[in-house]
This record gives structure tokens, C-alpha cells and sequence, in this order.
């Protein structure tokens, strides 16, 4: 629900149940109550009939005798339950009651004649008494030296009265140079005199848009509050709306432009800031006016540029890539890399996904093992094993069938520390803390930075998650597998992360959408993979053989497309002894080690030569 000022967030769901006297669970994209907070049915067939939708903020209540429908800001108005200041405030706007402030009598009937002193002080900053009269600028009528800015509303209500010292001198004049009364409501000054809607000017000062319009801009506004207070929002919001355009000509200090970032980040039309050459090295719209005239005005504005967006990049910057030239790291399964034009590739975040206890996070390793092999470094995390467990069975996939030992002899393992010396590492268990879904990515990053690993293994996303049973868990999921995303494009890593799947559909109905969490986390990687047993039909005779058969398909394939036929998966085996997983039998014997740079098919007759060989 983007319902005007309103944008819906899930977390307002989250926050509002957390004010009710009851349980509420997920289910699918509902939020569902135990009890209905507007008709507090929840007994029997009447439990959970009240659900908001956690898409668009929409809620209602199934029970008969109820029927209630609304949204989160119904909801709000019902329990006064908080949107945030801004929103309150914005919705509460048929609710403002007009105060009557001490100094506003002499508006309310007629508009104020400009004064003598208002009259000069404009001048010599620029300003015609022709503005002056239009923007109703006089004095305290106790206060000559004291300048009255009038803000009306588009219907021409006094809402605000600002007050400007005008023999101030910074550092010698005693109280305040600008203050305004209190309890006002905080608008726009010059929002009544805009001539029409095409395009707006909002400055930071009331000098300033005066400035702008003396240069002869019809729609010029300044803020209440300054440069950092913003709690005329709410109360601006649709008339800023009404505008095509919007041109912020802000303080110009420390080389930014005040408002420039805030008013992108609250409006939707088209947002453009002065160019900070045309402040001609001055501060702002009024210094500018009386430096260098009108035309030094009328042109910073009609000069002014869309505000750059970091995140926005002209096409012609984008460096032409050559994508199937890129770093590739081959998977060690030939099948699989021709489906994926060569294998992994730098930048990328794979799933890996399938069947509890089918081998997913032996693949993983395996995955790892051959990125060793191949030059990489790499990082591993196992929420499921213990470090000693893990390099185990990394160590038998390293040594091979037939070279693989119970206890290994001293002298193999100085060969293995050799492998992985200065090139493995593992993240330490013990060292976990309240808020894994933050710390694990941190020491992902610290991993690739520090240790120059290029490829790591998560194995899996829910050990590796503070992953308790409440609502958010999926907001949280979601965020974790976008952080691992921008990881690996951001280092240029390959990330292989293990995921369940939500349920056992077979290979022949498995869908990206299966995997156990957030349906988001399929759309944030480049790449699926499900991996398990060979499946066989009821009534099938199954030797031991064909238990060790194993059977792989791509889901998805960002990068071409190409995916593996649904009834035609990639055919492999498993061997226990060495933990390998192959094409081919023959692989099961093929040594990796530390002078090797891919794996070297080994014969019989070579086996007694080997380093690793037992005796």
C-alpha cells in the first residue's frame, strides 16, 4: 500500500502485532492474528481469521460477525498505533485545529504593508519593494529592527510567522538572529504567491527565494527550518506533488548543496540542484543576487542538472566485457560446466540446493577442493561440522580412492598442510556471536580482503543465520543472501551457498521457489543448483551400486540461460571411501595435491610412487 505520503513496510505489520494481546504467525504473505483486534474473535473455528497482507498493508477479518477491512492506516487511526512522526503528522492533517497566535491579528483581515526599515533592509540585499509588497514583509510593530516573514498556505491561511533580527551581527548582537513562534505549523514560505505548477525552486533561506523571485522565478519557496530540519514534510507533501519539476537551490558549503539529498529521497518527479560553478564562489541565491545581478540568478537556475545518483551510471562509462572471456573456475564435472559455458565464474553467488543427507554439502566441498587445486583461495563455513570433522573429509576428497587412510601417517599430513598452507581457511565456531546474519558476512569480507579468498563455501544458510521462528525471518534471510550477492560482485568472488529445499518434490518437480526461506533468495543468486540420489520407482531392484548414484540439474543460469532438461539431469556417482563425487568411476583415483595444477589420472602401476600412498 504506497497509498500518497504513506509507503508500506512490512516491519509496520510486525510493530502493530507486537501491540496486540495474542500469537500471529506467518503464512505465506499474511501476517495472521490468533485473535481479531477489532472483533476479539479467537476461539475455536474463529481463531486466525483476522490477516494483514504483507505485500501491500491490506487487513481484514474473515469472522462473519466482524467483516472488517482496512489497511495499516486505518489500523493507525483505530489503535492509535505510530507510522513514524512523519506519517503521523500527515494524516492527522483534516484533524489540525487552527491555533490563534498572539501576533497573527494584523493578517488575518488584510495583508501587511511593508515598513520603512523592511523596505531598506531588502534593498540593500537586493530585493525591490515591488517583492516586498507581494510577500507582505514588514516589522514588529514593538521592533522596527526586527524583519516579519509571513508563510501562508496555498488558500492563503497564515499557518507560520518567522522572525529575522536584521541588525544582527554575528558575535556581538545578543539573542537570536531567526526564531519564529511557537506551536506553528511548519510550511513552505512563498507556497501562496507560486504562479502555477510547472516548476518548483526551494531554497534554503527566505532571502534566498526572494532572491530567486526578484530574478524573476514565479515559483520560488524556502524551508521553515533550515537545512536540516525537515518537519515540514508532512504538511508540504501534496503540494510539492503538484509540482512537474522540483530545483533545489541550496546553501552552497563545504562543497555540497544543502536539501539536495533529502528532497531526492522524498520525491518522485524529476529532482534537479543548481551546479556549484554557477554559485560563482558564493554561498547562496541572495549572495548571488547581490554579487552578480539578476541574470547570475536567472541562470544557476536554468542551468540546474538532475542530481547525480552514484548508483546511476551513463552506459558509455560501462567498461565492454567480453563475458565468456571472464576469470572461470571449472567445477570439476564436465557436464556441468558445458551447461554453464565453462563453469563458475568470478562475481557470481551460486545455490546449492537438495534432499537432506544427499550429499549437497560434499558437493560443496568437493566445489572447494578443486578451487585449491586450481589456485584459488578459499574460505569455508560448516554450521553442521565441526572444523576437524569438515577437513576430514575435504582431506579424503583431496587424496582420492584407494589413497584415502583412517589415521593418516605423519608424513601425509605435512603433504596435505602443504595443500592448503596459506590458501584454506575455515571460519572458527567457537568465536560465535548473538548476531550471526551480520557477523558472518563481515568475516566473509574479511576473508576475501585479508586473505585474498576467491571462492568460499557457506554450508548453510540457515546454520549460518541467528535463525529464530519469528515473522521477520524471511525479511532477514532475504537481506543475508543480498549481502553474500554483493560480496561476490563486489570482490569478484565465486560464493557457493547450500540451501534445503522447502519440500520434496523430485527432480522432475523441484522449482527454484522450493528452496526452504524467502522466495527471494532464488532471485538473488545467478545461479541454481540441485543436487541428490538417483531417483527410482516403487518396485525397482536396487543394488549398492546404483545407492551410489546421484543425479544434478540447473535451475537457473543468469548468465545464458542454459539450463539442464528437467527429465534429463546430469548423471554422477558417489564414492564413500574418498567422499569424491564424479562423471566417472576413473576420477575416484585422480591425485590432487600440491604440485599438480589439475587433477593427474593415476594407473595402478603408479600408485606405489605416489605421496599419499598408504604404508
Amino acid at each position: 500500500m504506497n497509498s500518497g505520503f504513506y509507503q508500506f513496510s512490512e516491519e509496520d505489520a510486525l510493530a502493530f502485532a507486537r501491540t496486540q494481546d495474542g500469537r500471529t504467525r506467518r503464512h505465506g504473505d499474511e501476517l495472521q492474528f490468533e485473535k481479531c483486534p477489532m472483533c476479539h474473535g479467537g476461539r475455536g473455528r474463529d481463531k486466525w481469521t483476522f490477516a494483514i497482507n504483507l505485500k501491500n498493508g491490506a487487513c481484514n477479518c474473515k469472522r462473519s460477525g466482524c467483516g472488517y477491512s482496512g489497511n495499516m492506516i486505518t489500523l493507525a487511526k483505530e489503535f492509535g498505533f505510530s507510522l513514524g512522526r512523519d506519517n503521523d503528522a500527515y494524516y492527522r492533517l483534516k484533524d489540525y485545529t487552527e491555533r490563534r497566535f498572539q501576533d497573527f491579528s494584523r493578517f488575518r483581515d488584510k495583508h501587511a504593508v511593508p515598513t520603512d526599515p523592511a523596505i531598506a533592509f531588502l534593498k540593500s540585499r537586493g530585493i525591490s519593494e515591488q517583492i516586498a509588497r507581494k510577500y507582505e514583509l514588514s516589522t514588529k510593530n514593538d521592533r522596527e529592527e526586527v524583519l516579519v516573514f509571513p508563510f501562508r498556505d496555498p488558500d492563503g491561511e497564515i499557518q507560520m510567522i518567522k522572525y529575522r533580527n536584521m541588525s544582527y551581527i554575528k558575535g556581538v548582537s545578543v539573542g537570536a538572529k531567526e526564531w519564529s513562534i511557537s506551536n506553528c505549523k511548519p510550511i513552505l514560505f512563498g507556497m501562496y504567491q507560486c504562479e502555477d505548477r510547472g516548476t518548483l525552486v526551494i531554497t534554503e533561506g527566505q532571502l534566498d527565494s526572494l532572491s530567486c523571485a526578484e530574478a524573476g522565478i514565479k515559483n520560488a519557496v524556502s524551508v521553515p527550518t533550515g537545512a536540516n530540519g525537515f518537519t515540514w514534510v508532512p504538511y508540504c507533501w501534496d503540494f510539492v506533488n503538484e509540482f512537474e519539476t522540483i530545483i533545489v537551490f541550496g546553501d552552497c558549503e563545504k562543497g555540497i548543496i544543502t536539501l539536495s539529498t533529502e528532497i531526492l529521497s522524498r520525491w518522485p518527479q524529476k529532482t534537479k540542484v543548481v551546479q556549484m560553478e554557477d554559485y560563482l564562489d558564493c554561498k547562496d541565491a541572495n549572495e548571488l543576487l547581490q554579487k552578480h545581478g539578476k541574470e547570475a540568478v536567472l541562470h544557476a537556475v536554468h542551468n540546474a542538472k538532475p542530481i547525480p545518483d552514484k548508483r546511476i551510471k551513463p552506459m558509455t562509462e560501462v567498461k565492454s566485457v567480453d563475458i565468456m572471456k571472464m576469470p572461470t573456475l571449472t567445477t570439476g564435472l564436465d557436464s556441468l560446466d558445458e551447461i554453464l559455458s565453462g563453469g563458475f565464474r568470478v562475481g557470481q553467488l551460486i545455490l546449492l540446493t537438495g534432499k537432506r543427507g544427499e550429499g549437497k554439502s560434499t558437493l560443496g566441498s568437493m566445489f572447494g577442493v578443486h578451487a585449491l587445486n586450481h589456485g584459488y583461495n578459499a574460505f569455508f563455513y560448516s554450521g553442521e561440522l565441526m572444523d576437524f570433522y569438515f577437513r576430514n573429509w575435504m582431506d579424503r576428497q583431496i587424496l582420492g580412492k584407494d589413497l584415502s587412510v583412517v589415521s593418516t601417517p605423519e608424513e601425509d599430513r605435512l603433504k596435505l598442510n602443504q595443500f592448503y598452507a596459506d590458501k584454506a581457511f575455515i571460519y572458527d565456531n567457537s568465536t560465535l556471536t548473538d548476531d550471526e546474519n551480520d557477523e558472518i558476512p563481515k568475516t566473509v569480507e574479511q576473508a576475501i580482503r585479508q586473505q585474498g579468498c576467491q571462492f568460499v563455501l557457506i554450508d548453510n544458510l540457515m546454520t549460518a543465520m541467528d535463525s529464530d521462528t519469528s515473522s521477520d525471518i524471511y525479511r532477514a534471510q532475504s537481506q543475508f543472501v543480498g549481502k553474500l550477492a554483493e560480496l561476490a560482485r563486489r570482490y569478484s568472488a565465486i560464493i557457493v551457498l547450500i540451501a534445503h529445499p522447502r519440500k520434496s518434490t523430485g527432480f522432475n518437480g523441484f522449482e527454484n521457489d522450493d528452496v526452504s526461506g524467502s522466495g527471494d533468495i532464488t532471485n538473488k543468486v545467478d545461479i541454481v543448483i540441485n543436487y541428490g540420489r538417483k531417483k527410482f520407482k516403487k518396485g525397482d531392484v536396487v543394488t549398492q551400486e546404483d545407492m551410489d548414484m546421484r543425479e544434478l540439474i540447473v535451475t537457473k543460469n543468469r548468465l545464458t540461460g542454459r539450463l539442464t532438461q528437467a527429465d534429463k539431469p546430469i548423471r554422477l556417482v558417489y564414492d564413500p571411501e574418498s567422499k569424491r563425487i564424479a562423471e566417472k568411476t576413473k576420477d575416484f583415483r585422480k591425485q590432487t595435491g600440491t604440485f599438480s595444477k589439475d587433477f593427474v589420472e593415476v594407473t595402478e602401476e603408479e600408485m606405489e610412487t605416489l605421496p599419499f600412498a598408504e604404508g
